[in-house]
């Protein structure tokens, strides 16, 4: 199954959209790019109406049905997503008003379950929990694990520590993670970011990767990155320069 972005611009460029077909032509298929040839190339490439999320699609070698080569963790993007991300802990007593004076906009316990169950509330983008709190929310694994939302300790989102957690979020944390198809798709920040702050991003994200090359792959890590706006041309890296 393609990722939601990816199955939208590919919906998208089926139309071949006039303001697509000219952003087309700044951007060679042929060539991999610099990071900083790209960003600039890239941001051209944002002709929608709206501030487009930039992503970044990275094809691994890894093979995710071996589990020690299952690529997951997290990292601070500097400049943020450009995205506001509102949290929802899952966390009691103490940890429960820490997580309320860090900024998180839902926090509770059991009494979420049939809310979210039920009721289909999703009105959150990222979820934390406390370790005691695991049991509960296990039982929401049907529903908050095919969203990509259940807290995870690789991740950061299971902790005791709910204050830094909720702080990193806010400030622009993200999760990275193989798809089925060995793909790890992560936004990078908006089209209306400046080249060096794309570029800031993109490095942390690559940086973070890389440290997570699985010991057991052979052969190539990175086989191709591509960033692409919401609705517009994707633009190829050079992934030489980008491995380590």
């Amino acid at each position: 199954m393609l990722h939601p972005d990816i199955t939208t611009r590919r919906l998208f460029e089926m139309k071949r959209g006039k303001k697509y077909s000219e952003a087309a032509k700044l951007i060679d298929r042929t060539v991999t790019y610099d990071v900083e040839q790209a960003m600039e190339l890239v941001k051209k490439a944002a002709t929608a109406k709206f501030d487009e999320t930039i992503e970044a699609h990275i094809r691994t070698g890894c093979d995710g049905r071996h589990a020690e080569q299952q690529i997951r963790g997290a990292v601070v993007l500097p400049h943020g997503t450009g995205k506001s991300v509102r949290v929802l802990v899952f966390a009691k007593g103490d940890k429960a008003a820490e997580a309320e004076a860090a900024g998180a906009e839902f926090v509770g316990g059991e009494e979420l379950i049939p809310k979210i169950q039920n009721e289909g509330w999703f009105d959150f983008d990222v979820v934390v929990a406390t370790p005691d709190m695991m049991g509960v929310v296990g039982r929401l694994g049907r529903v908050l694990g095919p969203k990509g939302l259940m807290p995870n300790p690789k991740a950061g989102t299971v902790t005791m520590d709910v204050t830094k957690a909720v702080n990193d979020i806010k400030a622009g944390k993200i999760e990275y993670r193989l798809d089925k198809t060995n793909i790890i798709h992560v936004p990078i920040g908006k089209a209306s970011f400046t080249e060096e702050q794309l570029a800031d991003n993109f490095q942390a994200l690559i940086d973070a990767i890389n440290k997570a090359k699985p010991a057991t792959l052979k052969g190539q890590y990175l086989k191709s990155i591509t960033i692409a706006p919401t609705m517009g041309p994707g633009v190829k890296l050079n992934v030489v320069k980008l491995a380590n």
